[in-house]
């Protein structure tokens, strides 16, 4: 691409696309007009450095898009979006970081995608071919993407042999037009209709994964999901399945008590369930795709062994945060959809206090409720703009619902005379977290701290 010879817009000044900046400007490609909707210049030198940087900034950040030859997106910003589509109408390219890296990277990526379990299959690939390859001086495995670093920020890095693992979201996925080597398909279900105008929509935006794969490539899909299953007939490369619920020719699965890789008609026993740190039948779904990805990518099965049996998961993905005077207490603040608290909720046979809620996404909480009502839920701490409506999914009279906490404080004090020794409680709320906190992350912290507060008021 002849970047220097194009006049180029980048829209959205966070993370993706600071990175984005500084490599364009590493590159010495500097006919750039960075839009932001609420940014300062004086804000965003601090972050991006000095340069011959035009800005337009304000409401109207994404007026005249047609003035350009190339647009760069954030991801947050939809592809859909009709100011965008007027652009492109009128012969502009629209791009992203993401889609920048796919066309320059030259080596092979691992790409996965999902409702749920991401993150944590990313990072579980990513330490699988790490234990494979780290006395290999040969190759280099990077992490990246919607987990939180941009891949743009190592490329210049990248030889053929290293390999890639990118987490990828709807938002990244939307205008790709590439596919990764690997494309692996976990859970689809509803999500983000907030930003996709329909559910239809948003599993068309994933879609993109395995879309442009060709013969030579691999596709590992989720065979217990039908929509999953459909990625299938949409991709040329040769599939490969995992399932927790039945056995499958090529690939990985659940058989009992064990977790079986198998390739070519020969079965590797990788782990007994009862060995894995992680909790949650979702989690069983994340080790099988994460096995068969590894396995593909170079991974011996011995290597996938060791990291079975020591992965703890990530940070506030039912995260253990401490035990007090028998209770158990577990961050689950990315729990951002009904889907990933219904499986939280299904990882405990304990008693459990749930906290729930948060901000809008317009979500259906239909099912979450119907889960509560049958679960070992025992009380329910509503919080934020849709604990009312979670609230009225609840047909269940016997769980104890307390929705009049107005911080994370009081929360907490609900929590200390709610919870009893042998129970759970768990922050897992099937929401966006954009009320009272910052992010997920602010939420999850919060929350950490505050069960740190209470163990020191306690001891």
């Amino acid at each position: 691409m002849d970047l220097k010879q194009k006049k180029i817009a980048i829209l959205g000044i966070g993370n993706e696309n600071i990175a984005l900046i500084k490599y364009l400007k590493k590159h010495n490609i500097s006919n750039l007009t960075l839009c932001d909707k609420e940014g300062e210049i004086s804000d965003l030198t601090l972050q991006i450095g000095e340069g011959d940087y035009k800005f337009k900034l304000g409401e109207d950040y994404l007026s005249e898009l047609k003035n350009f030859d190339l647009v760069f997106r954030t991801p947050g910003l939809p592809y859909l979006n009709s100011q965008i589509q007027d652009a492109k109408t009128n012969g502009v390219e629209i791009s992203s970081q993401i889609k920048l890296f796919f066309e320059l990277c030259p080596c092979p990526i691992i790409g996965i995608t999902g409702t749920k379990g991401k993150g944590t299959t990313s990072t579980l690939i990513y330490e699988i071919l790490k234990r494979e390859f780290e006395t290999n001086q040969k190759s280099n495995i990077y992490l990246a993407g919607n987990i939180g670093n941009a891949p743009i920020e190592f490329l210049d890095k990248l030889t053929e042999d290293d390999i890639v693992v990118l987490e990828l979201s709807s938002f990244q996925l939307q205008d790709l037009e590439k596919s990764p080597h690997i494309a692996v398909v976990l859970n689809i279900s509803s999500d983000h209709l907030d930003v996709h105008k329909s559910n239809e929509e948003y599993v068309e935006a994933k879609t993109n994964l395995v879309r442009h794969q060709k013969q030579a490539d691999f596709a590992v899909i989720n065979a217990d999901y039908l929509t999953s299953f459909q990625f299938a007939a949409i991709t040329q490369a040769k599939v490969f399945w995992f399932s927790r619920r039945k056995s499958v020719d090529f690939g990985c699965f659940i058989a009992g008590d064990t977790i079986v890789l198998r390739i070519h008609e020969n079965d590797h026993e990788l782990a007994k369930t009862g060995e894995i740190l992680l909790r949650g039948e979702h989690n069983l779904e994340n080790i099988c795709a994460a096995s068969i990805a590894g396995f593909l990518a170079g991974a011996k099965a011995n290597s996938i062994k060791e990291v079975l049996k020591t992965f703890k998961g990530l940070e506030h993905r039912l995260e253990l945060v401490g035990k007090l005077n028998g209770i158990s207490f577990y961050n689950d603040s990315f729990s951002t959809n009904p889907d990933t608290a219904i499986a939280a909720i299904k990882s405990f046979s304990e008693p459990i206090v749930l906290i729930a809620g948060g901000s809008e996404k317009f979500a259906d909480y239909q099912e979450l409720g119907s889960e509560i009502d049958k679960s070992t839920i025992k009380t329910l701490v509503l919080i934020g703009e849709t604990g009312p409506r979670i609230k009225k999914e609840i047909k269940n009279k016997n769980i104890k619902i307390i929705d009049q906490c107005q911080n994370l404080s009081e929360v907490m004090e609900a929590v200390k005379n709610e919870a009893a020794s042998g129970d759970v409680v768990l922050l897992s709320p099937a929401s966006a977290s954009f009320d009272w906190f910052k992010n997920y992350k602010d939420r999850g912290n919060q929350f950490k701290e505050q069960v740190k507060n209470l163990y020191e008021k306690i001891n």
